[in-house]
């Protein structure tokens, strides 16, 4: 079974850094898509970056110059470097994953989310 297991969350002050983490465990084949989403309390889940295909990105302009998504497929991690954080960027992160099995199709899997909290 794949499991994405997310961590690096925290309390910090406006102005500091974060690094989330997301590692994949289990057997897949292979991993085209992943993305970090957040969800702020009554708010709907919002994507924030992704990486793909290429080693492409895409980020939401809320966080573009501030966020950067990396991963190493070697140690099946995928980063979200949060710089010059903002009380806005509180919410529960998600990390998020197209994942190959290794008997053909795809599935679409989530993590369970790691809390991250911005202080004025």
């Amino acid at each position: 079974q794949v499991q994405l297991v997310e961590s690096g969350g925290g309390l910090v002050r406006a102005g500091e850094s974060l690094r989330l983490s997301c590692v994949v465990s289990g057997t897949f084949d292979r991993i085209n898509y992943e993305s970090w989403y957040r969800q702020a309390p009554g708010k709907q889940r919002q994507l924030v970056a992704s990486i793909y295909s290429g080693e492409k990105t895409n980020y939401a302009d809320a966080v573009k110059g501030r966020f950067t998504i990396s991963r190493d497929s070697a140690k099946r991690t995928l980063w979200l470097q949060m710089n010059n954080l903002r009380p806005e960027d509180t919410a529960t992160y998600f990390c998020n994953a197209a994942v190959w099995g290794t008997s053909g199709g795809v599935s679409d899997l989530w993590g369970r989310g790691t809390q991250v909290t911005v202080s004025s």
